[in-house]
């Protein structure tokens, strides 16, 4: 049965970034389709919560962990934990990112870049590389980071750190998708639109509703079953993919 295909019991699900907003839509939705799931976030007390919530509603195994992912160090131990905690990872959800103060080329500041770079790209960049060192011994995985339609396009507002950020993340996907295949590991990407969460900058929904074709903006819910699709086995033919989430945006 085709539904049957989608579901992931038995399966160990690693999501970052997943205190709250998508991240912590998308932990819910594995956990629904019955992963266990590692909440991880920066934020502890989030990550705390969101295992606790996951774990009453759905009665599968979770864990919350603290982690800076532009540490090196710390992702490591914290895919060591989840591997110590479930046995294996067998889908890892690489959705932590921030975007700094929409502002022109020559207000940003040398910090500023840096910052943006060290958690959206190089954040990205740590996680999949510990992630795909524990995967390859078995020979099987699911990596599936976040990227984003200012990776593709050219927001009106000025967010040039931001969209190569996300740029390099959706390349990241192609090219570690294209290398780590041979050991069964597929590594893919969404890439969402203008969705609704807590740090929103509220300007980019008048930009937005100028150009979608849609008449509203997306929620944390509008992107759980792209996740779940590439986390099943259902998409064990796609390799190095994206699937952009945007209510038709940049189609226009």
């Amino acid at each position: 049965m085709i539904l049957d295909r989608f579901k992931l019991d038995g399966k160990n699900a690693l999501v970052t970034g997943a205190g709250r907003g998508i991240g912590r839509a998308l932990a819910f939705a594995l956990a629904e389709a019955g992963a266990n799931v590692a909440v991880a976030d920066i934020l502890e007390e989030n990550a705390i919560q969101t295992a606790k919530d996951i774990a009453e509603a759905t009665g599968h195994k979770t864990i919350a962990i603290k982690c800076d992912i532009a540490n090196a160090d710390e992702v490591k131990a914290m895919v060591k934990k989840v591997v110590d905690s479930f046995g294996k990872l067998d889908i890892a959800v690489n959705n932590a990112g921030i975007s700094i103060p929409i502002k022109g080329i020559l207000d940003v500041s040398p910090e500023e870049w840096k910052k943006q770079m060290d958690i959206n790209l190089n954040g990205t960049w740590n996680c999949l590389k510990a992630e795909a060192e524990v995967m390859i011994p078995n020979g099987y995985g699911k990596i599936i980071n976040t990227g984003s339609i200012c990776g593709h396009v050219i927001w009106p507002d000025p967010q040039l750190p931001y969209s190569v950020s996300k740029a390099a993340v959706i390349h990241m996907t192609r090219a570690a998708g294209a290398e780590l295949i041979k050991h069964g590991i597929r590594v893919n990407c969404i890439s969402p639109g203008v969705t609704k969460v807590a740090d929103l900058f509220p300007e980019v929904v008048d930009v937005f509703f100028k150009t979608a074709p849609i008449d509203r903006f997306g929620s944390p819910a509008d992107h759980q079953g792209a996740v779940v699709f590439l986390a099943s086995e259902v998409s064990d033919f796609m390799v190095g993919q994206e699937i952009v989430l945007d209510g038709g945006y940049t189609i226009m």
